[in-house]
C-alpha cells in the first residue's frame, strides 16, 4: 500500500531546506508524494516562488492563497485564519496519512492545526529549537506538540521535543537538512554566479539577510537603519541583500533596502529569492554571512564562512564558534564586522564543526518513516521526566 505524504511549503527557504527531501519522496518506493504550497510561494509581492516549485519538476497538488499584503501583527493574525479555512479543504481534498512541515512559520502554524483537528499525523522538522527573540518560537512549540514524528537537527533539540512530554521513539535527532543541499547540489562556479545575479562579487563580499525580531515592537527599521549605517563605512565592501520574509514590519524593511541599494548600485544589490543553488553557491564564495537569518546559523559553518549574527531574534539557538553574536548597537555592529572580516577569523571559521550534522538527513528521515505505517493511534503518551 502507498502511502500518500503531503509535504507543506509557505516561504521560499523552507522550500529550499525541503528540496532533497521532495526529491527523494518523489521516487521512493511505497510513497506517494503530495505538494501543498501556500504564503509568500503564491505572493507577486515576494516572487511567485512556486513557479521554482514547478521548474524543478514537481507537481503542486493544492495552492491556498492566505497572505494578506499588509504589514502589522494583525495582518499575521487574520492570514493564520484565511489559512486555517483554507488548509481545511485542501486537506480534505487530498487526503494525505501524513503531512510532513518544517519550521516554525505562522503559515506552518496553521497547516499543523489543520492536519492535528482533521486527525492527520503531523511529520515536524527542526522542532526543540529556540529562537527567544521570535514569536516563531512559541509556534515550534506548539506545532511539536501537535505533530506524531519528530526530525530534529541536533541531540539537544531531540532531549527539548522529549521534555515537552513527547515519547522518545517518536523523536529522532537526524541532523539539518539544509546541509543535505551543500553536499548534494552543485553549486555554481563564481563566474557563473556572477553571471547569474548579473552582479560582480568581487574579493570582498558578505550576504546580508535581516528580518524583524517579531517579539519586539517597532525595532526591525531603526535596527535596520543602524546596519545599513555601518555597511556605510566599509565602501569597499560588495553587498547581496536577500530580501525579509512576509512578517511584520518586513515591507518597510524591503524598502529600506531598496533605497540603500539604490544608492551604492555599483556595489549592492538584492533580491526577493536567490533560489537555493544560487543562494548556497553565494554563501560559499563570501566573506562572511551578516544579519539574522537561521541559514547564517545552521548552513554557513559547513562551508567555513564567518556569520554575524546581530540581535535576539535567533538567541536560544544551538551555534557553532564561527557565529559571533552582537548587539544592533552600531558599534557592537561595526566590531564585529571588523572581527569576522579579519584574516585570523577567516581561518578559524574554516576549522570549526558544524553541530548541525554531516548532510545526511534524507535518508535518515526515509528510513524511519518506513518503520511507521498506517493506521496509526494517535492517541499519544505523556512523557513525563
Amino acid at each position: 500500500m502507498s502511502i500518500k505524504i503531503c509535504v507543506f511549503t509557505g516561504s521560499r527557504a523552507e522550500y529550499g531546506l525541503l528540496f532533497p527531501l521532495i526529491s527523494a519522496l518523489k521516487t521512493r518506493s511505497g510513497y506517494t508524494l503530495q505538494i501543498l504550497v501556500s504564503g509568500t510561494h503564491l505572493s507577486t509581492e515576494f516572487g511567485l516562488t512556486y513557479k521554482q516549485i514547478e521548474e524543478d519538476g514537481f507537481c503542486i497538488n493544492e495552492k491556498v492563497e492566505m497572505l494578506l499584503s499588509a504589514d502589522s501583527d494583525t495582518a499575521i493574525v487574520k492570514s493564520t485564519g484565511i489559512a486555517l479555512m483554507g488548509y481545511a479543504d485542501a486537506l480534505s481534498r487530498l487526503n494525505p496519512d501524513w503531512l510532513l512541515l518544517l519550521g516554525d512559520r505562522f503559515e506552518a502554524f496553521a497547516a499543523a492545526t489543520a492536519a492535528h483537528l482533521k486527525k492527520i499525523p503531523v511529520v515536524h522538522l527542526h522542532g526543540g529549537e529556540i529562537t527567544e527573540g521570535a514569536t516563531d518560537d512559541a509556534l515550534r512549540h506548539a506545532i511539536s506538540k501537535m505533530s506524531y514524528l519528530h526530525f530534529t537537527s541536533t541531540e539537544s533539540h531531540r532531549r527539548r521535543v522529549i521534555q515537552l512530554g513527547e515519547e522518545p521513539f517518536r523523536v529522532f535527532n537526524v541532523g539539518a537538512i539544509g546541509i543535505d543541499n551543500i553536499k548534494q547540489l552543485k553549486l555554481l562556479s563564481k563566474a557563473q554566479l556572477e553571471a547569474s545575479l548579473n552582479f560582480s562579487i568581487g574579493e570582498d563580499c558578505i550576504l546580508v539577510t535581516f528580518h524583524p525580531v517579531t517579539l519586539e515592537s517597532h525595532t526591525a527599521t531603526a535596527q535596520l537603519h543602524d546596519l545599513l549605517g555601518v555597511l556605510n563605512k566599509f565602501p569597499e565592501l560588495k553587498v547581496v541583500f536577500t530580501l525579509p520574509n512576509a512578517d511584520a514590519e518586513g515591507r518597510a524593511l524591503i524598502e529600506m533596502i531598496r533605497h540603500f541599494v539604490s544608492e551604492n548600485q555599483l556595489r549592492a544589490v538584492s533580491f526577493t529569492s536567490l533560489g537555493q543553488l544560487r543562494y548556497l553557491s553565494l554563501m560559499r564564495l563570501v566573506k562572511a554571512v551578516v544579519g539574522n537569518s537561521s541559514s547564517g546559523i545552521i548552513e554557513a559553518p559547513s562551508f567555513g564562512v564567518p556569520t554575524l549574527n546581530i540581535g535576539d531574534r535567533q538567541k536560544g539557538r544551538e551555534r557553532a564558534e564561527s557565529v559571533l553574536d552582537v548587539s544592533h548597537e552600531p558599534k557592537a555592529i561595526e566590531e564585529g564586522l571588523n572581527k569576522v572580516l579579519s584574516q585570523t577569523f577567516q581561518d578559524f571559521a574554516r576549522t570549526v564543526n558544524n553541530p548541525y550534522g554531516n548532510g545526511d538527513s534524507t535518508i535518515k528521515i526515509l528510513n524511519i518513516l518506513d518503520q511507521f505505517k498506517q493506521p496509526l493511534d494517535l492517541k499519544k503518551t505523556f512523557f513525563d521526566l
